[in-house]
């Protein structure tokens, strides 16, 4: 089973991550956790780059670097534990791209975006996608005073187009999105996603 958590920052991706690796294991599952972009030497050093708030990267580039530090993390790492029947939770996967870059820096059309994603990563779609939906203002008050990164230091009009990225993608496949009101608490949040997941068939 692939599983992946989308949001704009402060959403508590991170969070409910490591509760669900938790409870899958005490349940005897295998897991294996990646975050995007990284999980590969090659995909690290390229989210150094994107990160970086002293680099100028052109939209179309920020696309591309992406693009290729998910297609090194979907080959090296995700597909073989699929294969070996580990359960994968991805910290971002295709979806960041279409709300961050297709939307957010408006760099292409939605389906444009969603055809390129698809072949980058051979076709992988997560069986469950993890929507924590935050207000931007929540974001901004949740992440408070720390240093932001290249893509925190885009604004809120960049950020506002993100969240409605992420309704529309919602709308268009309610089979695999499952939405969720990231400021609840953060136990009902892993309750909701517990009990959702049981519904799932293992693949």
């Amino acid at each position: 089973m692939f599983i992946s958590f989308e949001g704009i920052d402060g959403s508590g991706k991170s969070t409910q991550i490591a509760r669900l690796k938790r409870r899958l294991e005490d349940a005897g599952r295998r897991v294996v956790t990646v975050r995007e972009p990284g999980g590969t030497p090659l995909s690290e050093h390229v989210r150094a780059l994107l990160l970086d708030p002293a680099l100028d990267i052109a939209p179309f580039a920020e696309l591309l670097l992406f693009s290729a530090a998910r297609a090194q993390l979907t080959e090296r790492v995700i597909r073989p534990a699929l294969g070996e029947g580990t359960i994968v939770i991805a910290d971002r996967f295709f979806d960041s791209t279409g709300a961050y870059q297709g939307a957010g820096r408006a760099v292409a059309e939605p389906d444009w975006v969603r055809q390129f994603s698809e072949r980058v990563t051979g076709g992988l779609v997560p069986d469950r996608t993890y929507w924590l939906d935050l207000p931007l203002a929540e974001s901004i008050e949740r992440r408070g005073h720390r240093s932001a990164d290249r893509m925190e230091q885009a604004g809120a009009d960049f950020f506002a187009r993100v969240a409605e990225a992420y309704a529309r993608f919602a709308q268009a496949e309610p089979t695999r999105f499952h939405q969720i009101d990231a400021t609840l608490p953060p136990e009902r949040i892993h309750t909701q996603i517990w009990t959702d997941l049981q519904s799932l068939k293992p693949s």
